[in-house]
């Protein structure tokens, strides 16, 4: 998240911090114990560096610490944007913080993303439909009358939040395939035919 903030132009310490919380929040915090150690690991492995700069907001002979990012940090920024396996049970969030960044990558890579994520809102959709399902027929499973309704209750309430990612998702292939009109999409080298059939 720090390199996406980045990637936007130089941010001091506190605003990254403002940024992730906003983002985050309300009862998720990233502390400035937490953040600073980040920022120097990221600067160690030089993927940031570190400026001094000074200005109306600083006052008297104060210096605010401020970052900017550095080739390596955008080739990293790139990397983790492209990556989608390292995280598949957490990737619906992962995805939501990617969508603010987008612009950064190719029409193409960013129709990978998009496609990817839509794929993988339809395979939430058909496991919780195939589970709901397996639990009606009573396949292995002993759940009173109850507990079976509520159960399934839980399960189309999951479905329905899926079916309207599904449809945003849907809705930002719209907007960047309206915004590629006369841009030829050629697939990344990266996309195996397995791949392209998720």
């Amino acid at each position: 998240m720090i390199l996406s903030i980045l990637m936007r132009g130089t941010a001091h310490g506190y605003l990254i911090a403002k940024i992730i919380n906003d983002i985050i929040g309300p009862y998720a915090r990233l502390s400035n114990g937490r953040l600073y150690p980040l920022l120097s690991k990221l600067e160690e492995l030089g993927m940031i560096v570190a400026v001094k700069k000074t200005g109306k907001n600083v006052k008297g002979d104060r210096h605010l610490r401020s970052y900017e990012i550095t080739d390596a940090g955008r080739e990293r920024f790139h990397e983790l944007m492209m990556d989608t396996t390292s995280n598949p049970g957490e990737y619906r969030q992962i995805f939501l913080q990617k969508v603010s960044v987008l612009r950064f990558l190719k029409p193409v890579e960013r129709l990978y993303l998009i496609d990817h994520y839509t794929n993988y809102c339809q395979a939430h959709i058909l496991h919780l439909i195939a589970e709901g399902e397996d639990l009606v027929a009573n396949k292995g499973y002993v759940l009173g009358p109850a507990h079976l309704s509520s159960t399934l209750n839980v399960m189309q309430h999951l479905i329905d939040q899926w079916r309207l990612e599904l449809d945003w998702a849907r809705s930002l292939r719209e907007q960047e395939l309206s915004k590629t009109e006369g841009i030829e999409v050629v697939q990344p080298s990266a996309w195996s035919d397995n791949e392209t059939s998720l």
